[in-house]
């Protein structure tokens, strides 16, 4: 996933133009504003921490039918950042249900993806990913289209279905500032009726945790031979660097989103999220970057699990 945003050249935004540059929005519902309390000495309320957008049940219709197994075919071909880098593997133990390819259209209209992950919540119907996987960091008023999330999905197959997104919730100082790059998101229930977590399963996430221990890292980059259609990993000792998260891996433009599973069990391929993929360290990565999950994280995830 990429924006134009230019502060961090450690985003994964900084990396691959092709595959997203965010352009007009669908819809949005503008953050709202300090607004000035009457009365002498009273101060203005503060702004509310969470900026969020949402599709109507056409859009979200229409979402579905656009992303054929065709076209999502065509958007992997779309695009090659080279090959997979050194640190990053296949992952080729048990099949992680909650993690899957998010795909969507950026506001210039271009077929793009991210990755992304089921998450545990009250409305069974959560998903975390990066902010600039939704939206155009610094800029309220471009925002991505006809997003749909495919869990578990390996080389064209969709063996839990897809899920049309149905409302969007970042930190408002992504969307204003380019801050925080985070993202949660309400799916619809799938054709049968069921929710998402009924169906994947949902993995925990931990706010305000110390940075630090062994973090396994999962995204579906553009990278070949894969090119998209696997899930690959990269493992590595979480540091605190730049107010940021940071684990030493090569993945790139198309992992964004992805999770970072702490406390992971390989045999079961089990984790807790205490972050997504958010930046890269340069054009020839090493480092990848993901925010620390703090109040506002979680003010955004419970709002959108009582979504």
């Amino acid at each position: 996933m990429f924006d134009s945003s230019p502060p961090a050249d450690r985003r994964l935004s900084r990396r691959v133009t092709a595959l997203a540059v965010a352009g007009t929005a669908l819809s949005l519902a503008v953050p709202v504003s300090a607004t000035a309390v009457s009365g002498a000495g009273r101060a203005a309320a503060a702004p509310d921490p969470v900026s969020s957008f949402s599709f109507t049940a056409q859009e979200r219709k229409d979402a579905l039918a656009y992303w054929s197994p065709a076209r999502i075919k065509a958007v992997g071909k779309s695009v090659d950042l080279g090959p997979t880098g050194p640190k990053t593997k296949t992952w080729t133990g048990p099949q992680l249900k909650t993690v899957g390819r998010m795909f969507m259209v950026n506001a210039a209209g271009a077929d793009t993806w991210c990755t992304a992950t089921a998450v545990t919540s009250a409305n069974r119907s959560v998903v975390m990913t990066a902010g600039h996987c939704v939206r155009r960091s610094a800029s309220p008023d471009n925002t991505n289209m006809s997003i749909v999330f495919v869990p578990a999905y390996s080389k064209g197959r969709q063996p839990y279905g897809a899920f049309a997104v149905r409302t969007v919730l970042t930190p408002r100082t992504f969307a204003e500032e380019g801050t925080n790059d985070v993202a949660a998101m309400v799916v619809d229930a799938d054709k049968s009726g069921r929710k998402l977590t009924d169906v994947v399963g949902g993995t925990p996430v931990a706010f305000n945790r110390a940075v630090g221990g062994t973090i396994s890292s999962f995204g579906y980059p553009a990278t070949h031979p894969q090119l998209g259609e696997e899930l690959l990993r990269c493992v590595g000792a979480a540091k605190k660097e730049n107010g940021q998260q940071m684990i030493p891996c090569d993945m790139t433009g198309g992992s964004s989103g992805g999770p970072w599973l702490a406390d992971f069990k390989e045999a079961t391929g089990k984790g807790t999220l205490v972050s997504v993929n958010s930046g890269l360290d340069g054009f020839t990565p090493t480092k990848m970057y993901g925010e620390i999950l703090g109040a506002t994280a979680k003010t955004m995830y419970g709002r959108a699990e009582r979504g």
